[in-house]
């Protein structure tokens, strides 16, 4: 059964309630659901011992999945009232956050600020009025900017996954993988696929969180 939300007062972003409301966790096949239990598994017991809790969630170029992971489950965590919860990306080498990326997450309500106009861009994504927005741009995983000990690595791509069989400081390693949207760039579904995808994201975690007692 899905967790209601809490009643303390969320300042959510109006789009981003209003696509919050709309999505459909009730749709999320029985094999998908085995995929997230383990993070369900490693954010509640740590949320039950009072602990902070640290995900990274890699991919090869943190530059699309791992960053749309990163942004909606800092988004759910505060969306269910899950305290202490600290998201990050990372890849195995760095490129720079795609620019459809940040596109699409303005489309679906999310303030988007650049930050900076270098090579490899600086964005503030909020999601809230009131909340600290998540800090978008491309790293290493073991960038210090990222935790370096106490987190789960979520791999979200096989290619990361296969390739990085060991992940220094992670306490956990979890491979929840999506389709790479990168198939459809320069194409007239671009848009769409992004948007999909970012949806998949946010409807996935949205149920990850909404277990969490």
């Amino acid at each position: 059964m899905l967790k209601i939300m809490t009643t303390t007062k969320i300042d959510m972003l109006p789009e981003i309630a209003n696509l919050i409301k709309g999505l459909q966790p009730n749709a999320i096949t029985a094999e998908r659901k085995i995929i997230l239990q383990p993070l369900i598994d490693y954010i509640q017991d740590r949320a039950a011992n009072n602990q902070e809790i640290r995900i990274n969630f890699i991919c090869t170029h943190n530059s699309r999945r791992s960053h749309l992971s990163q942004v909606w489950a800092q988004t759910m965590a505060t969306n269910f009232g899950i305290k202490n919860v600290y998201c990050y990306s990372g890849g195995t080498e760095a490129t720079a956050l795609f620019p459809m990326v940040a596109e699409t997450l303005k489309n679906q309500g999310f303030q988007i600020q650049k930050l900076s106009d270098s090579g490899n861009p600086v964005y503030a994504i909020k999601f809230s009025e009131n909340e600290h927005p998540v800090i978008g741009f491309s790293k290493s995983y073991e960038n210090s900017f990222n935790p370096a000990s106490q987190f789960a690595a979520v791999m979200t791509c096989s290619q990361a996954d296969s390739g990085c069989p060991f992940i220094a400081g992670a306490e956990k390693r979890i491979p929840i993988t999506f389709e790479d949207p990168k198939a459809f760039d320069n194409t007239p579904q671009q848009e769409e696929k992004y948007a999909e995808r970012s949806l998949q994201i946010a409807t996935e975690l949205f149920y990850v969180f909404s277990q969490i007692k």
